[in-house]
């Protein structure tokens, strides 16, 4: 998918990323979870590619394993070593290694991959013999390596063997001008036939987004998972993201405008935007009233004036339901069923 945007920070990535791509440097990618680290590492691959590209997931390398699933090992090198193994180091040779989270790397392993930088050699465990290796490394971390070096968690000798040329990816929070094509590559991606609501893409842009891209994409698949319309609306929002949102900036009661159509809202729905004058007006309050008045601009016509609201049909019957104690006594139409 590439890294998408158009923000200045995510045009300035994409330069960086040009020009370093003919090169051999090491290249140290920093930012937090979920901002797109691999995404970043692979365009750098991409944009002149040579050999493979092969991911090392460094959180994974644990165990009495970690140092034959990095550089190989030899036949009979240990215990159920029947056959020899080829290391991930050779399989990247004459292409790109990507260390993800390198600060997971244990410390023996990062005074074996120091020498790899160094020498350009490996040597498999249970041989004599030292492989000569090409590979380019890209390493990406969450974590501040230099933190990690003060707090003797990382090898600064490894750290500034790395550290030749650091990209620095911008939280989704820092960029959320990219959110909505972002939303709409993703929706693409799985041929998807939705889009989203004015009020959930309102509440999505005033979400700071800790998980990042990450965390965005698992949002737009669940409020696909939860309905069966094509318009992903409010309702959908998981929770967290909802309750993020401040009461000012709530929907007021899913106002119509969030179903894409023309229809023209009701003089009604649009004074409730007011409606909090005096103090903060409980968000149930004005979704009950919202829906009372869209029932009599439509007068009683559910499905109109689950248009005019922005909802679906069955949801506007389960608001009725729960409405009902208030709504009804207020409306000349008959109960939902």
């Amino acid at each position: 998918m590439g890294l998408l945007g158009r923000s200045p920070r995510i045009a300035l990535l994409r330069a960086q990323i040009q020009k370093l791509s003919e090169g051999r440097t090491p290249v140290l990618i920093q930012g937090e979870s979920g901002t797109g680290k691999e995404v970043a590492a692979r365009e750098l691959y991409e944009a002149a590619p040579r050999g493979h590209f092969v991911p090392i997931d460094c959180g994974s390398l644990v165990g009495p394993l970690m140092e034959s699933e990095l550089f190989g090992h030899t036949r009979g090198a240990f215990t159920g070593a029947g056959e020899a193994k080829r290391g991930l180091i050779d399989l990247a040779n004459g292409g790109t290694a990507f260390f993800d989270e390198i600060g997971d790397l244990a410390l023996e392993l990062q005074v074996k991959l120091l020498r790899v930088l160094q020498e350009r050699e490996f040597r498999p465990v249970g041989s004599l013999q030292r492989v000569q290796v090409d590979i380019r490394v890209i390493a990406a971390s969450h974590r501040d390596l230099q933190r990690e070096v003060a707090a003797g968690r990382f090898r600064e000798d490894l750290f500034h063997r790395l550290n030749v040329v650091r990209l620095t990816l911008p939280p989704l929070r820092e960029r959320k001008e990219d959110i909505p094509l972002i939303i709409d590559r993703f929706l693409a991606g799985m041929g998807s036939r939705f889009t989203v609501s004015v009020e959930a893409m309102d509440a999505i842009m005033a979400y700071d987004w800790p998980g990042n891209i990450r965390e965005l994409k698992n949002c737009i698949e669940r409020m696909i998972a939860f309905t069966s319309e094509p318009l992903l609306r409010y309702e959908e929002l998981p929770s967290n993201v909802v309750s993020a949102v401040r009461p000012a900036e709530q929907p007021m009661a899913m106002a119509a405008g969030a179903s894409g159509g023309s229809r023209s809202v009701p003089e009604g729905l649009q004074r409730l935007s007011g409606f909090a004058g005096s103090g903060i007006v409980p968000l149930y309050e004005v979704e009950r009233q919202a829906i009372e008045q869209a029932l009599k601009f439509t007068n009683g016509d559910r499905t109109a004036a689950a248009q005019q609201l922005g909802i679906g049909r069955t949801t506007l019957y389960r608001k009725l339901k729960e409405y009902a104690a208030e709504v009804m006594p207020h409306a000349d139409f008959p109960p939902a069923a």
